[in-house]
């Protein structure tokens, strides 16, 4: 009887787990695709697109999480050793893969910095002031979304070609605080413009984008740790006692 309870347990929990699944399958595709799109507001200011590998290895295990909660509750439902044994299998190689995305995680988050100090100042050299150029809308778009100015002040403006064209004394009006009124960028009124520099703050920026991913592999790889140990136990009583009481349907004891 106590070993009965604890198959009837132990399907109950994994059956929860499917389910979870599913809602991990969606949750992880909505991270990989939320790094993606931060990640192309802030691409002028690294050069690795391998960074994004995590993403996509995010993503592609959503997906695959869908799959196998299909699987997995179909397999526990009717007890079929070969489909709990095929679950128990892809689990693990599902594991085995968000062990490497973190791993990866870590690496390419160490050289953000590294990328970003290599890159930064190019792209404020490449400023030109207008919308229709891409460098430009990220600068501006930086410099509002992270309230920052310049790469390590708003001093550094002096030093780009837009600053020395312009003749003006002025950096661009993405660096003005939003609560001054009638700012026009000017160096003269400095207490009107952003004290931070940019380089920073997309630094910790996209480190916290990276941590998203690396926690979200790490949190459905125990749940999965969890789900393949529910499936073994179920597996090894199915191949024991083929005859015990099954989950939906009831019946007899072996």
């Amino acid at each position: 009887m106590m070993g009965q309870c604890g198959i009837t347990s132990s399907k109950t929990v994994l059956v929860f787990l499917n389910l979870i699944f599913w809602a991990a399958a969606g949750i992880l595709c909505y991270v990989g695709a939320y790094v993606f799109i931060t990640y192309d507001d802030y691409d002028h200011f690294f050069e690795d697109v391998y960074t994004l590998i995590p993403a996509v290895v995010i993503i592609a295990v959503g997906a695959l999480l869908f799959i196998i909660g299909l699987i997995g509750c179909f397999a526990t439902i009717r007890e079929s050793r070969c489909g709990l044994a095929t679950f128990v299998i892809i689990l693990m190689l599902v594991f085995v893969t968000e062990v490497v995305v973190v791993v990866l995680g870590y690496i390419y988050r160490a050289k953000v910095e590294d990328e970003v100090n290599q890159s930064i100042q190019k792209v404020y050299d490449e400023y030109n002031g207008t919308n229709t150029d891409a460098p430009s809308r990220a600068i501006d778009y930086v410099q509002r979304q992270l309230h920052c100015c310049g790469i390590t002040n708003y001093s550094d403006w002096k030093n780009t070609r837009w600053f020395k064209e312009s003749r003006n004394n002025s950096v661009p009006l993405s660096c003005c605080k939003p609560n001054v009124n009638n700012c026009t960028g000017s160096l003269s009124r400095p207490g009107d413009l952003y004290p931070e520099g940019c380089e920073a703050l997309v630094v910790k920026k996209l480190k916290e984008i990276m941590m998203y991913v690396i926690w979200a592999a790490l949190t459905f790889a125990a749940i999965q740790m969890l789900g393949m140990l529910c499936a073994c136990v179920v597996l090894c009583r199915r191949r024991r006692d083929p005859a015990y009481e099954l989950l939906i349907t009831g019946g007899t004891y072996a």
